[in-house]
């Protein structure tokens, strides 16, 4: 696995169509920064990390609105492989204001709303709706 990211946002998705209660994914610093803000935001109602061996798990509580996951979809945008950097005004507004986007920039892991609000571009994360 080279992409933490994607495969975070993948496993996220296929247990909220299987209606698991919890999924795992291989923590890393930025899969843990990931999960902060969307905990922040709403679409998730826990994680937390957990220790199995020698691999560092993080544990995410998958929430659930009306019988449906909160997370209905998502977009990695910046891949390792095509890198995609945006400035304060062309930060992308997802399903009119109904998802988020995640940008990395210098002050750290942030929504847009929050990147724009900071007047910070960054590298464009990913997109969840």
């Amino acid at each position: 696995m080279t992409d933490a990211v994607a495969d975070m946002l993948t496993r996220i998705r296929n247990a909220g169509l299987a209606r698991k209660a919890k999924v795992d994914v291989p923590a890393t610093r930025m899969t843990e920064a990931l999960a902060k803000v969307i905990n922040q935001n709403g679409y998730i109602n826990d994680y937390r990390i957990k220790i199995e061996g020698k691999r560092r798990l993080l544990e995410i509580d998958l929430r659930y609105v009306n019988n449906l996951a909160a997370i209905s979809g998502s977009k990695r945008e910046s891949r390792p492989s095509q890198r995609v950097y945006v400035r304060t005004s062309k930060l992308p507004r997802v399903l009119a204001g109904r998802g988020m986007a995640i940008v990395s920039t210098t002050k750290g892991i942030m929504t847009g709303e929050a990147a724009k609000k900071q007047n910070l571009g960054g590298e464009l994360v990913c997109s969840i709706w």
